[in-house]
């Protein structure tokens, strides 16, 4: 495991002869090679892959089973001097019975022996004609290659301070897979050696049951199956490998090839830690009962500066683009399905929202109208307010009327420049005064206007605000940050933008509705608060001031639902955003973003309703509870000393 908590494993798949041990092992040994080189601390080997899995009732010939210890002895001797643990399939004898094991062994010693567990009998397989179920046996030895080792179902290894389960094939396939006790015991990663068959569907099934067990049991799931030179007289074996993190795979292999396998992936220890930790429902059913662990040490593996893993600069968003249009939907789907209950049970049919012509207030129009729709109620029932002010610019202005009009929504504009111009006088701000007041006063000049316009007409604020600027506090207190229901409380700004995007294309059937859409996707985003230039441009660029958002909220996502502090969170950024941010520059934006996360907690205390959409929320009655006044000291510190 490295200084970041993260393990280096590998699912290998060999070329295999059927019931010829030696040429087996030299494939096997010759793919060890290749993952120490790589790094790889622990690799794992299909079912029975000494001998391949198709020997039928060869696996009863005392010679096939004397060559296999034979050969597995020449294995692990071969391998001595790798710096990594291998899990290999082999069959062996213990009594009057043979057996289907995983032999764990590292530095020409053997640690331990896992027996499969539950041999299936159906279909196409007939196992049970030779192998024994290991079922009930615990704390046995077995003599292997000349060695004396543990043998049992509940054996869980620890190398170098991470502990790992195995289980084999139809182990996995049952109501109650063997890894599911094994997780329980503490195993963070589970191996599973096997030799599964092609059929027409089973392996988009079998692709789900491993992330589906990897979530489930809050582990790594690492996955071998036998491939080619298996014996093809009935059945097709076409070399599948998955690692699974979970829920999330993280590598697979390319079916039906005629090529070796070896997939390497880096598993995120300290991840898997903090989601147990957090997870109650997991923490109940940790195993009270004490179950063999079997520790070792194996030397540092090989150090290699690429990390097996991709970090996706924008979290938040679907990894693969054949996902995105159902994400898109749903946020959409959620969002007015929230709003819908909150409507029904106030009895509201009259909404109001300020319209800027910028991106949070676009998207919460968007979700406004859906609400309507679903509901059956008349659109002019939303009533859309603009509210020029000193850094209103033209494209904005026209944008927010134009795109009202074409929804077909009541609209309203109400100038705050008077009004805050006699505020300025009421409370003595210099006209050419440009601070927080002067930009906080016309937040709250707005805010005010839609209160009492909900209260003149029976209805209720909309707010607009997003995910991102709750996290940053970038909203004024008791201004924009206040309505009484929030759509896009928990969408964040990278999110945003990819939804008004995709609601150009998918949402609207009015060519200028798209084009709308899109110029606001285009627009630089600002509060306008402060006077446009002298060419009627925005002056007030958001991202200027408080940093690209596309890195604020890779920080966000990774520090509430990651458990990522400041030293990880460089290291996975630097990644992540490899060529497009330097590391002074993420270093930089990680100092403000820690600052603000902090000390704009109690505009978060104080947030309104607004539904949970993704995997991250601020809301204090829904994910997050943090105390206002805590201190950012220890997170600042560790960024100091990067």
């Amino acid at each position: 495991m490295n200084a970041f908590g993260f393990l280096k494993v590998a699912a290998a798949v060999p070329h295999v002869q059927v019931a010829d041990c030696d040429f087996n092992v030299e494939r096997i040994a010759a793919l060890a090679d290749e993952a120490a080189r790589r790094g790889v601390e622990i690799v794992a080997f299909p079912e029975l892959a000494v001998t391949a899995y198709t020997c039928g009732d060869l696996f009863l010939q005392p010679t096939l089973l004397s060559a296999a210890e034979e050969a597995l002895g020449t294995l692990i001797r071969r391998t001595r001097k790798l710096p990594l643990v291998m899990i290999v399939g082999a069959p062996l004898r213990h009594g009057s019975a043979i057996y289907n094991c995983a032999v764990v062994f590292s530095q020409g010693k053997v640690m331990g022996v896992v027996p499969k567990i539950y041999i299936p009998d159906y279909s196409e397989f007939y196992e049970n004609r030779v192998f024994t179920s290991g079922k009930g046996i615990t704390e046995e030895q077995i003599e292997v290659a000349g060695q004396e080792a543990d043998f049992g179902v509940d054996l869980t290894f620890e190398v170098n301070g991470v502990e790992f389960g195995i289980e084999i094939c139809e182990d996995l396939w049952v109501p109650q897979p063997p890894s599911s006790q094994l997780a329980l015991d503490g195993a963070r990663v589970i191996f599973n050696l096997s030799a599964s068959p092609e059929a027409v569907g089973k392996h988009n099934y079998l692709r789900q049951l491993i992330t589906q067990q990897s979530a489930r049991t809050l582990s790594a799931y690492v996955y071998s199956s036998a491939g080619f030179g298996e014996s093809s007289t009935d059945l097709v074996f076409a070399g599948k490998a998955f690692i699974a993190e979970n829920g999330r795979l993280l590598a697979e292999t390319d079916r039906f090839s005629m090529e070796e396998k070896l997939i390497v992936a880096d598993i995120d220890i300290e991840l898997l830690e903090f989601e147990r930790q957090r997870n109650t429902s997991f923490r109940i059913n940790e195993s009270g009962s004490e179950n063999t662990v079997i520790e070792m040490e194996i030397p540092e593996a090989i150090q290699t500066e690429k990390l097996d893993r991709v970090f996706s600069p924008l979290p938040f968003l679907p990894a693969h683009n054949t996902t995105q249009e159902d994400l898109y939907r749903e946020v959409l789907e959620i969002q007015s399905h929230g709003l819908a209950k909150r409507l029904k049970h106030t009895g509201c049919k009259c909404v109001i929202l300020g319209i800027s012509g910028g991106l949070d207030s676009t998207l919460a129009l968007l979700a406004v109208v859906r609400t309507f729709d679903k509901l059956g109620l008349d659109r002019k029932g939303i009533l859309g307010i603009t509210m020029p002010g000193f850094g209103t610019t033209d494209r904005t202005y026209r944008n927010a009327l134009e795109l009202m009009e074409l929804l077909g929504v009541t609209i309203r504009e109400i100038s705050i420049r008077e009004a805050c111009e006699q505020h300025f006088r009421d409370i003595g701000i210099d006209p050419t005064d440009r601070s927080a007041a002067y930009e906080n006063s016309q937040a709250r000049e707005r805010t005010q206007i839609l209160m009492d316009v909900a209260n003149q007409m029976g209805g209720i604020v909309i707010g607009t605000g997003d995910l991102s600027e709750l996290a940053l506090g970038w909203a004024t207190y008791n201004g924009d940050q206040m309505s009484m229901y929030g759509v896009n409380g928990s969408i964040p700004k990278t999110l945003v933008r990819q939804l008004v995007e995709w609601s150009a294309t998918h949402v609207s059937n009015d060519p200028r509705v798209n084009e709308i859409l899109l110029d606001v996707v285009a627009t630089p985003v600002s509060p306008e608060l402060l006077p446009a230039t002298d060419q009627g441009e925005i002056a007030q660029k958001t991202e200027d001031l408080v940093g690209p958002y596309e890195l604020h909220d890779f920080f966000l996502y990774h520090f509430i639902n990651s458990g990522y502090g400041p030293r990880k969170l460089l290291y996975v950024a630097e990644i992540a955003f490899k060529g497009a941010y330097d590391r002074a520059t993420i270093l930089k934006w990680l100092k403000i973003f820690f600052r603000r996360f902090f000390s704009q907690q109690f505009k978060r205390s104080a947030m309104p309703d607004g539904p949970k959409v993704g995997l991250v929320s601020l809301s204090p009655r829904g994910d997050w509870r943090m105390p206002s006044d805590a201190s950012a000291r220890m997170w600042l510190k560790e960024i100091e000393n990067l």
